[in-house]
């Protein structure tokens, strides 16, 4: 799922020059060398606010966000180096860089595991039990206990939100409501792998809507990307064999409503006292969009979250401990996916993440046609790989800074 993500900036290092003094003694044609060196290593780290991007989570995640830094100092000694002082500190930097590269591979390959559990999951309990806002309550459910268990252990500071805060955030956690539940009506009526074809249209929404409500107006590179995101989703739309009206119009709405949150956030951002952090962001975002949701699924499918609903989706192919265990799981990594990818863009650039959740669309793809033995024509393959190839490209054009008329 698109989740939904929010637009952070890349972390930073910057070495503080080295301090120390070095002496030479002369004494008896003796020249005496330094024994200690100790220089001083600033890591500045930012913290992302409300700003704006692809939130895909599937956004997914790039949502809100601004920058704000801190910085933390650790003071690393090393013994017996040598005058020039070069050789230690390549090393150093050399590991630091490695641990760095290791730890961003580990965390993106948590985020496209627990995309394809998450699909793989929630596909299996909407097929028996096809009420999609009820099961999307009870993700939000989840998340809601994430978040309370995350703050009531100190795992990260409660923010304290003021009026003026939920004023904007609440448009948001709507569009974010929305967004989740159009999503998962479609997962519910057509293939995983035809949903997220379709969901490659996010560039599209946001080109056409930035530029109606922000007049930004997008380079010659960004819209030939668009050509053939909208004709591979055209293709694999004619060619699917589980193809379903509902289902096509509910993962476009889902876009609309997605890209239509991220657009609107780049507007509300530009207060700097409406600001705070992306994990608190995302939590509040969660606990207010399962208050909306349980009324509203109550509404929409009536009261179905019961002994005998629950039995009567256990005739369709999996029993009550069954079913409970892969909504549970798809609870859990329905939230936890999304704030791994909010991590992820504390680390790397928002271009770096769009082609990451990219990546991962293809692994989802791929991974539920094999697990769902979902039938693919070549046709359809054809449409699915040139609208992410699109989504590549369009990624690859907004990086692109357009050339400035010389006055």
């Amino acid at each position: 799922m698109q989740s939904s993500a929010l637009a952070l900036s890349p972390a930073t290092l910057i070495l503080k020059p080295r301090s120390a003094l070095h002496r030479t003694f002369n004494q008896n044609s003796v020249h005496t060398k330094p024994t200690s060196l100790v220089h001083g290593l600033i890591s500045c780290r930012t913290t992302p606010c409300l700003s704006s991007s692809t939130f895909s989570a599937d956004s997914n995640i790039s949502l809100l966000a601004k920058q704000s830094s801190d910085s933390r100092i650790l003071v690393r000694a090393g013994s017996s180096v040598p005058a020039d002082g070069g050789g230690g500190e390549d090393v150093g930097t050399e590991s630091s860089s490695l641990v760095h590269i290791l730890q961003l591979g580990a965390m993106f390959g948590i985020w496209y595991l627990l995309n394809i559990y998450f699909n793989i999951y929630n596909k299996q309990v909407l097929k028996i039990y096809p009420f999609p806002a009820t099961v999307s309550a009870f993700q939000f459910g989840c998340g809601t206990c994430l978040v309370i268990l995350m703050w009531a252990f100190n795992l990260h500071p409660r923010p304290t939100i003021r009026r003026s805060q939920f004023a904007a955030i609440l448009p948001l956690a709507l569009a974010h409501t929305l967004g989740n539940l159009l999503t998962n009506i479609s997962l519910g009526k057509v293939a995983v792998s035809f949903t997220h074809t379709i969901k490659a249209m996010e560039p599209f929404f946001t080109v056409v809507l930035s530029a109606i409500f922000l007049g930004e107006r997008p380079t010659f590179w960004v819209v030939s990307s668009l050509v053939p995101i909208v004709a591979g989703v055209a293709l694999a739309s004619f060619t699917e064999a589980s193809f379903n009206w509902t289902g096509f119009y509910s993962a476009m709405a889902s876009n609309l409503t997605n890209q239509s949150r991220n657009v609107f956030s780049k507007k509300l951002m530009g207060n700097k006292e409406e600001t705070l952090d992306n994990i608190n962001l995302f939590s509040v975002i969660t606990i207010i969009s399962f208050i909306f949701l349980v009324p509203a699924a109550i509404f929409i499918e009536g009261l179905k979250f019961t002994p005998s609903y629950l039995q009567f989706a256990a005739t369709r192919g999996l029993n009550v401990r069954e079913l409970l265990g892969r909504a549970l799981i798809s609870g859990f990594c329905f939230h936890t996916y999304q704030q791994v990818s909010y991590m992820i863009l504390e680390m790397v650039s928002p271009v770096t993440h769009s082609v990451g959740n990219c990546v991962k669309r293809v692994l989802v793809i791929v991974s539920s046609v094999i697990f769902f033995h979902t039938p693919v024509s070549p046709l359809n393959s054809l449409g699915t790989a040139l609208a992410l190839a699109g989504v590549f490209l369009y990624s690859r054009a907004k990086r692109m800074k357009p050339k400035q008329k010389a006055a």
